[in-house]
Parts: C-alpha cells; structure tokens; sequence
C-alpha cells in the first residue's frame, strides 16, 4: 500500500512499466490494446496522486495539487466504473459471453454519472490521514453507491471467459473489501494494491495467451 508521496510516486513507475511491458506483448491481438494500456493509466494515477500528496504538505503549489486531486477522483469515481467493464466485455469472444458483460457495462455508467454529479454539485476535498490521503465528495447514501461501484468493476472479471480473469477478479474482490474494513475513509487513496494487482495480472494474462498466429484449431468433428 501508498503510504506516502514517494511510496506514490514508486508505485505508479513501476505500474506503468508493467503496463508498457503488457504492450509489448500484444503480439498483433489490438481487441487487448485497452487491457495493455490501463497498467500505464493506473501508474499515472498514481503518480497524480504523488502531486497531491505534495500540494496538502506545501511542497508544490496549492493549486497544483487541487487540480492532481481532480484528476484522480474523476478517473478513479467516474471514468474506472465504465472503463473496467468495457475492457472485459473487448477481450470476450462469443457473443453469450458478451451480453453478459453489458449490464455491468451499463450499470458502471449510472453509478459513474452518480459521482460525476455529486463531484461537480458539491466540493470534493483531500486531507491527510496517517498513511493514506482521505477523499471526501460529499455522497449521499455511500454504501450504496460503492456498492454498486464494487459489483460493477468486479463483476465483469468474475463472469469472464478467461479463468485468469475470473481469478483475478475474486482476488481483486477480496483485496477490496479487506481495504475497505481496515480504512473506509482512505479508501480510494489506497489504489496502488489495486493497480499492482491489475498490472500483474494483465500482463501474466498477455504473456501467457496465445496470440491469433500460434492458436492450434482442433479439427471439426
């Protein structure tokens, strides 16, 4: 876990190099491009957050900081729950797999617009906590929206096609609500885990799937 700017900043380099190694092994397959590339959106996320860091100890300009904490609080609350189910509903590949990926796809959509609006109606705010940064929207109701937010980011890994996926998913299930009964308030602050997490597991998934060349058909019986 983040537990201070540097810890950040080490994180998201070493998260978006994941992610730009899970590029490199793409290996022709572009329906797997967003998959490889959110490694390296989740470094920079973290990497932001460094500036946040920063910006509540002073050390850069105050509103420096405010801009960074923006940034992170509309990746992480409006564009993750709509992006997370789209890249899983791209790498499925039979059209039953797909259309059980959609409502999660449409569900990430309403809690996304959810937290847009309550971001942009009320005033978002940062402060330090001991070792985490606590985030603060002003959301009504907040189980409930997280919640949703939960099932649709995780859902769609759980009914993937891909055992890999599927795993993941449960782990990422795990690990999620274990981070949200030990600091519900730095929640979202403790996003390295998650994106580590994400990075390993996309590019294991891409080092170890075979890429349209080297499938083997086994012949119609």
């Amino acid at each position: 876990m983040c537990f201070s700017p540097q810890g950040d900043l080490a994180a998201g380099v070493v998260v978006a190099a994941i992610g730009v190694d899970a590029c490199r092994h793409l290996k022709g397959r572009s329906e797997y491009l967003a998959v490889a590339v959110l490694p390296v959106a989740l470094g920079l996320h973290q990497i932001d957050e460094s500036l946040v860091w920063w910006g509540l100890r002073g050390v850069v300009p105050a509103g420096l900081g405010v801009a960074a904490m923006w940034v992170y609080l509309v990746f992480a609350l409006v564009v993750l729950p709509v992006l997370a189910p789209l890249i899983v509903l791209g790498i499925e590949r039979t059209p039953a797999r797909r259309a059980r990926i959609v409502p999660f796809v449409a569900l990430g959509a309403v809690v996304s617009a959810v937290l847009c609006e309550t971001m942009l109606a009320g005033r978002p705010s940062a402060r330090l906590g001991a070792y985490h940064i606590a985030y603060s929207i002003g959301l009504q109701h907040g189980l409930v929206v997280i919640g949703l937010y939960i099932v649709a980011t995780c859902g769609p890994l759980l009914l993937s096609g891909y055992r890999s996926v599927v795993w993941f998913g449960v782990a990422n299930l795990v690990a999620v609500a274990v981070l949200a009964r030990l600091c519900a308030d730095g929640f979202t602050s403790l996003w390295c885990l998650y994106a580590a997490l994400v990075s390993a597991a996309i590019a294991l998934h891409l080092r170890t799937t075979a890429s349209p060349r080297r499938e083997v058909h086994a012949p119609a019986h």
